[in-house]
Formats: C-alpha cells, structure tokens, sequence
C-alpha cells in the first residue's frame, strides 16, 4: 500500500488524512478549489487539546495530476459520492482499494454497484470536529476508526488499513460486522443529527426531557425494523444504547447542525430519508422518520432561486419565493385560464396580482407594488390600487412555461390602463414599497 489518496479535507477526512500525511509522505489529497487553494498556500492544520500542527501534502482538483493511489479513502458527504467516482475512475486499478468513512448504510453497496469488483473496505469514524475554514479543522472529541471486510473476515488488506492508521498514531480496530456496526451508527445519526437541528440545541438538549426519550425509541425502533427488513439484526436495545452513547458528548452538536449553521446542504436524504425510502420498499412504516425528514427539508433548505422562480419582497413581513407550479394552486377566484380574452393574440394563463399580493404578509404602510425584469433593466411601479385592480401576471403561454424570448420566466400585464399600461417582460421580482418604487416607463404620471 505505498501511495494513499484522501478524498476530501473536512472535519473528518481533514483530520485523518491530516495524521496520515504526518507520518506518510505517500499521502496525497483531492480537493475542491477553494480548500486545495488554502491547502496549498498555508497546508493542512489540526488543533486539537492534544496541540495543533500543519502538514503541506501534495494535493490537486484531478487525481491524475497525483501518484496513481493504491488506497482511496472516502471522506466526502454521501451527496457528493457520484460526483466523486466520477472523479476517481480515471485512476482505478484493479489493485486499488477504497475504505468508506462516510455517515449512512448505503455508500459501500453504490461503489460495488459502479466498480463491479471486491475493492471495498468498510468503515466508521467516531469523531467530533469542526471545519474552522478551509483547511483548518478543529477536533474536539474522539478520533477513532473501526474498519472491516463486508463479508466479515480479517483479511490482509483490513490488517494493512489497521497498521496504516495505527502507525499515525490514530486508534483503529478491526470491526468483526462493519455492516452492523454502521447501522449502529445510524441509528445514532437518525436521532440526533435531526433533532439538534429541529431543536437548534445541543445533544444534551434533546435528551433533558423524559418525553424525549419515547421518541428516540421510536425513532430507533423504525431504523431497527428496516435494518432486520435488510438482513441485518440489530440488538434489541438499541435504543437504550444510543442514550448511553450520548452520554459522553452530550454537549456536542451534530455534522447535520453544523452543516446547518455554515450553508451547507445536510445529509438527511441519506439517514432519515434513506430509512423512509427503504421503510417503503420493505411494506415496513416511518412515520418519525418522515416527519423528521420533512422537517429538516423545510428548516435547511434555502429559499428555491434561479430560473422559473418569482421572489416576493420588500415591504413584506417575510420575503417568499414561489414558482409556476405554485401560482397554478393558488385559489381559482385568482386565476385568469384564458388571459386572451383580456389580450389579442396572447394565449396563456395567469394570476391576479390581487390573489398573488394574499400570500406574503405585508408591512403596514406598504402602498406601491414594484415589478422588475430579470436583467434589472425594466421595471414598472403601480399603486396598491392599480396593481391589484389592473395587474395579471402569466405564468403560462400556450400550456407551458413562458420562454425568455417570449417574456418569461413571468410577464406582467395591467389590461385596463389604458396609457399608464406597464407591460413588464421577465418578471423575476416584485417588490413592495411605501411609495414608489423604480420605475423605467418613459412615463410615471401614475404617481
């Protein structure tokens, strides 16, 4: 095993990857650009209670600009694994190896499914670490990995993983079932990554209640019955395991609250979401695991942008984004099936600016409505009278979406009038002021 690829420096591939590199000068690192450009100019640092140092190992965006790897090891978010066999292909072998220290169940099953050999070696880190920025990482608690064959033995090359870390000076042993021991580990995420979010706590936080700990049960109890729907027998207190467990990081946030917290998407589709996916495949019910998925979509995600989305704003109690397919489901009063009736020769549908101004609370005061072109050149500003009087907005031509060409993504039109018309193309954005807005019409007489 004499040259080593880490695939990713976060808080837990950077950390590993960072004590590996201390002792191997056969470590290298791909990276995403902004990380490898601090990698490159200031290394690789870890601070930890046990003292900080940097290591500057050879890194690159390409594997191929790096030494052929004879192990790969897997540190990015389960999200990003298909990006990264994309990636990683090109420098396979049928000699190279590649160890999983990724959270979920399923990460070993998709690289045999793409790689169709026995090149896989599973794996579970236990750590608590935090990317500080790129390429600094601060670790916290624990620091430990536990790696093994899918099919249980102790084979050379599980042994060869166990010394390579052991040599780093990094506690690594050999796990008799990985597979079992990852869903023991997941059963540890499926609690309390979501409910630190939902909670906007720490660990401790969601366990200081009794009621608490029923739903941790439950949640548990759905990801044991979906493991034995699998063939993977978990204990039956597993449950009460989790508690323990939690006991010795109990003032901890989750990957999941941090991810949160930085921007970052979260890995809920490949826990919660991947037991509720599972559940159904299996006739096996959920339903705290839905919810909980569910939830952490609609506290995590960011508000929809980019083509086809209106966003409302300004005077607003809260700023909303919405797209075609939600102006089709607001109230029939509101819609306009057929806006040729009001128009020659435009055969589309539309909403009223009336029933459109009824979703978004908006600020006392708030008196003008402010329409804006995609491009930020054109924009029309009417009364609160006028808008909700005289203004539709199409969101469809001819039964689909509106072509830029044609003045989508939306287009306003204000039929009614007459010489203060303010037809606006690629309608992005309306925004509501207290008193007028921008406005580009050759004429403003309206205000």
């Amino acid at each position: 095993m004499q040259q080593i690829l880490m695939v990713g420096a976060g808080s837990v591939g950077g950390f590993f990857g960072a004590h590996l590199a201390k002792h191997n000068p056969n470590v290298s690192f791909l990276l995403r650009p902004r990380t490898l450009q601090a990698v490159r100019e200031r290394g690789l640092t870890i601070r930890s209670a046990a003292g900080t140092f940097t290591v500057h190992p050879r890194a690159a965006a390409d594997p191929r600009d790096l030494p052929r790897p004879d192990l790969i090891i897997l540190s990015v978010k389960a999200y990003d694994l298909e990006e990264v066999m994309d990636q990683i292909e090109p420098v396979m072998t049928d000699r190279t190896m590649l160890l999983t220290l990724q959270n979920g169940v399923d990460t070993e099953d998709r690289l045999l499914a793409r790689f169709q050999r026995d090149c896989v070696v599973g794996g579970v880190a236990f750590i608590y670490s935090k990317i500080v920025e790129p390429g600094v990482i601060e670790q916290y608690k624990r620091g430990t990995v536990a790696v093994g064959e899918l099919m249980g033995q102790r084979s050379p090359r599980v042994l060869q993983i166990v010394e390579l870390f052991t040599q780093a000076g990094l506690s690594c042993q050999v796990a008799e079932d990985i597979r079992r021991s990852k869903w023991e580990k997941m059963c540890w995420n499926c609690v309390f990554n979501p409910l630190t979010v939902i909670i906007n706590d720490r660990v401790s936080k969601a366990l200081d209640h009794p009621e608490m700990l029923g739903v941790v049960h439950q949640i548990v109890g759905e990801v044991v019955a979906v493991a034995a729907g699998l063939k993977v027998p978990l204990a039956d207190d597993m449950a009460d395991k989790v508690v323990r467990w939690s006991q010795e990081i109990l003032d901890i946030h989750t990957s999941m609250y941090d991810d949160w917290k930085a921007g970052r998407p979260t890995e809920i589709d490949f826990l919660n979401g991947y037991i509720v996916r599972r559940g159904r495949d299996l006739g096996i019910p959920t339903p705290l695991n839905e919810a909980l998925t569910a939830m952490i979509k609609a506290i995590t995600e960011r508000d929809r942008s980019g083509p086809g989305t209106l966003r409302i704003d300004g005077a607003v109690i809260q700023p909303i984004t919405l797209d075609a397919a939600a102006l089709e489901k607001l109230p029939a009063e509101h819609q306009v099936h057929d806006v040729s009736a009001l128009l020659l020769r435009v055969k589309g549908r539309g909403i009223k600016v009336k029933g459109l101004l009824e979703v978004p609370a908006l600020a006392i005061g708030a008196d003008h409505v402010t329409f804006h072109s995609q491009d930020g050149q054109f924009a029309a500003s009417l009364t609160m009278k006028q808008a909700t009087e005289h203004g539709i907005l199409i969101y469809q031509l001819e039964g689909g979406p509106i072509p830029e060409p044609k003045g989508g993504p939306f287009r306003l039109v204000t039929p009614g009038l007459g010489d203060l018309c303010a037809h606006v193309k690629g309608v992005t954005r309306i925004e509501l002021t207290k008193g007028p807005g921008k406005d580009t019409r050759p004429s403003t007489k309206s205000h």
